[in-house]
């Protein structure tokens, strides 16, 4: 059998072709692009590769093109973490020698020796990937949108303290359009304190609100007219400066988190798994697309619950060594998935009765803390939802937590 191993990198990657017995057979430099994609499959055909029998490869990355055009196919492509190539160059050099060719030779030795020991790319489906794309865009839009907000907010707390005592009423508060257009009219308290009701309440529909205009108008023109401190003249026009250029940052990334939003909601209720997902209490379609997108459609990818549950960090681990032994949490898992694992568990109390009896139960006679409560519960969804995702059945409250539920009653 002929293994492949690939160093990639921004322009050329390196190849190396070995056998059973760990014989180099080939190797060459390709370049990033169409030219050099058809160089690696004649130099993968030559040495028998076919759409039957194809060679497997080993690549320190997931994602791009070089990756897209290795999945096509029935090819089997090992996304091996760098961490793990490093240790195994190890095995072969004590000299800590690196180069380009050699790592991609020590990727293909990884499989010839320890394929069984790797997890193969999943097999999902192309609309499961694009749902993977925009949920993944937009967790990443999100939290870069609460990062800049509160940049803002630590700066309006230096010298424009009326600001956030304007806006904390707000739901979103800074994130809001009519506090965007209300800063962006007055960027300092000075300048805020003459506003006219007319000039707020301008501001106000310019923001599309069409409510409440005259009375909000109001309030905020109290608010600013109050006695603060304020920073010297020079100093607070030059924090307004500032404070305009991260506005400018704020509004992007609230835009971009809102139309990635709509682009998962158009996206996500097309899936198959869909109607299933959104059947488990707390999880909605943002949330259920970012589950989705972390789990994939590919049924074959996880042998059993617990690889999945360990997949998510949401089961502990043990460490035993002699007369030593612990159990704790999983610090090495997919941490997107255990993020909103956690949002999961969390919004399912509400939602769920059983869910809240299982949370209170560990509470109460566990012992665990509010964390250590949500993660096991999410432990145990997320088993569940391995469950009703390949007998294609719905969620049931009765089903989910029958000792539960007979405990409340």
């Amino acid at each position: 059998m002929i293994y492949c191993g690939i160093d990639w990198a921004e322009r050329t990657h390196d190849v190396a072709l070995v056998d059973d017995s760990g014989q180099l057979l080939a190797k060459c430099q390709i370049t990033d692009d169409a030219a050099g994609y058809k160089v690696l499959l004649e130099l993968l055909a030559e040495y028998g590769d076919t759409e039957e029998h194809p060679i497997p490869v080993a690549i320190e990355t997931s994602r791009g093109l070089l990756v897209a055009v290795l999945r096509q196919g029935k090819r089997k492509v090992f996304a091996i973490n760098p961490m793990a190539a490093a240790r195994y160059r190890d095995r072969h050099s004590v000299s800590r020698k690196k180069s380009d060719p050699g790592d991609a030779l020590v990727l293909a030795n990884i499989l010839r020796t320890d394929m069984h020991a790797h997890r193969v790319l999943p097999d999902d489906s192309d609309l499961a990937r694009a749902i993977a794309v925009l949920a993944r865009a937009q967790q990443d839009s999100t939290w870069n949108r609460q990062q800049i907000s509160n940049q803002l907010r630590s700066l309006l707390r230096e010298y424009y303290p009326a600001a956030l005592a304007a806006f904390e009423s707000w739901k979103n508060g800074l994130c809001r359009s009519e506090a965007h257009e209300v800063l962006k009219l007055a960027p300092t308290p000075t300048r805020a304190a003459r506003l006219t009701r007319a000039q707020l309440q301008a501001a106000l529909k310019r923001a599309g609100r069409q409510r409440g205009i005259e009375v909000e108008s109001e309030r905020l023109r109290e608010v600013f007219r109050e006695d603060y401190t304020h920073q010297p003249a020079l100093v607070e026009d030059a924090l307004g400066k500032q404070m305009l250029a991260l506005l400018v940052q704020l509004q992007a990334a609230c835009t971009a988190t809102d139309d990635l939003a709509k682009a998962v909601e158009e996206a996500f209720p097309r899936h198959p798994d869909a109607e299933i997902i959104l059947s488990f209490p707390g999880l909605g379609v943002q949330l259920g697309a970012r589950v989705l997108a972390e789990i994939g459609d590919d049924r074959g990818r996880f042998a059993d619950a617990r690889g999945l549950k360990a997949y998510a960090g949401a089961s502990p681990i043990t460490r035993a060594s002699g007369k030593k032994s612990s159990i704790t949490r999983r610090w090495v898992k997919n941490d997107r998935l255990n993020h909103a694992g956690y949002l999961w568990a969390f919004s399912s109390l509400r939602a769920s009765p059983g869910a809240m009896a299982h949370y209170r139960r560990r509470r109460d006679e566990h012992g665990d803390w509010h964390a250590a409560a949500q993660r096991n519960l999410f432990n145990r969804m997320l088993g569940q939802m391995f469950h009703c995702l390949h007998r294609r059945q719905l969620f049931d409250e009765s089903t989910a937590f029958p000792t539960a539920l007979a405990a409340t009653a």
